[in-house]
């Protein structure tokens, strides 16, 4: 398994010795709905093809995630597949960052929910 632990510091050697850290896109169906397993598909395609993590909720395209209801649930796919996710090469640690916006108060709430789902660090 991957290592997500966020009492960790491995995630921070990670950052320091440079790794790529894609912003993860969403996956939709025809219906413009999250499409659950094609999400975990991309999850770890991006793991699999050696990034050092992911960084989940960042593009600007994505703000209507925070609208739907669909920010916690998407940064929960992708930390559970980097936490259960079986590198090929051994376990290495993962940097998993949140994209935060919003007013402060709905950023701070943002932080938060990251923090509980163990995510290192948050964008704003």
């Amino acid at each position: 398994m991957a290592s997500t632990d966020a009492g960790s510091d491995a995630w921070r050697t990670v950052l320091w010795r440079g790794a790529v850290i894609p912003a993860h896109l969403l996956a939709l169906d025809a219906q413009r709905r999250l499409d659950v397993r094609r999400q975990r598909a991309l999850s770890r395609y991006y793991l699999d093809a050696g990034a050092g993590g992911m960084a989940v909720g960042v593009h600007s395209t994505q703000f209507a995630i925070r609208e739907r209801g669909l920010y916690r649930p998407v940064l929960e796919l992708a930390m559970n597949e980097a936490r259960h996710w079986q590198p090929l090469g051994g376990q290495r640690p993962l940097v998993m960052i949140a994209g935060l916006s919003g007013p402060t108060p709905q950023a701070v709430a943002e932080a938060r929910a990251a923090q509980e789902l163990g995510y290192h660090a948050g964008l704003l």
